[in-house]
C-alpha cells in the first residue's frame, strides 16, 4: 500500500466552521450596490413570463385549434383520395342524372376547406385569442413594473 502526501480531500476537524469571513474585501469596488428595499414595503414576487402555465394553457390552445382545423381539411382529402384508389367503381357512379359521385366529393373540399377556416377562426376567437390577451396585459403589466424600479 503506498501514502499519498497530497489526498484529493484534506482532513478537517470536526466543530463548528470559522465565523470569519474568507473574502473581507469586496472583488469588485467600483460594482454599483443594489439600493435597499424600502422599510414598511414588502415587495411582490411574481413568476417569470417565460414559466407561466397560461404559456403552457395558450399553446395546448393552440395545438388543439391547428389539429382541429387540419384533420378537418386533410381528412376529408384522404378520404377522397383512398375512395378513388380503393373504391374507384363508387366513385365512378352517378348521384345524377351525368354526375359521377367522384366529380361531386371533389366539388364538396371548397366547401369543407372553408369549414375547416371557419372552425379555426371560431376556436381562435373563443379558446386562443382571450388566454393570448391575457397574457399580452401581464406582460405589459409587468414590463411596466420592472420599468418602475
Amino acid at each position: 500500500m503506498s501514502y499519498d502526501p497530497f489526498p484529493s480531500h484534506p482532513y478537517r476537524p470536526p466543530g463548528p466552521s470559522p465565523s470569519h469571513d474568507p473574502y473581507p474585501h469586496e472583488t469588485y469596488p467600483w460594482a454599483p450596490r443594489e439600493a435597499p428595499e424600502p422599510a414598511g414595503r414588502r415587495p411582490r414576487h411574481h413568476t417569470a413570463l417565460g414559466h407561466h402555465s397560461d404559456l403552457r394553457v395558450l399553446r395546448s390552445a393552440y395545438r388543439l385549434q391547428r389539429r382541429v382545423a387540419t384533420l378537418t381539411a386533410l381528412g376529408y382529402f384522404v378520404l377522397f383520395l383512398l375512395l378513388s384508389a380503393f373504391a374507384p367503381s363508387f366513385m365512378t357512379s352517378t348521384v345524377t342524372d351525368g354526375l359521377p359521385t367522384g366529380l361531386l366529393l371533389a366539388l364538396v373540399q371548397v366547401p369543407v376547406t372553408w369549414l375547416a377556416i371557419a372552425l379555426y377562426e371560431q376556436t381562435a376567437r373563443r379558446r386562443v385569442d382571450p388566454i393570448a390577451d391575457r397574457i399580452r396585459k401581464q406582460a405589459a403589466l409587468d414590463a411596466r413594473r420592472e420599468g418602475t424600479r
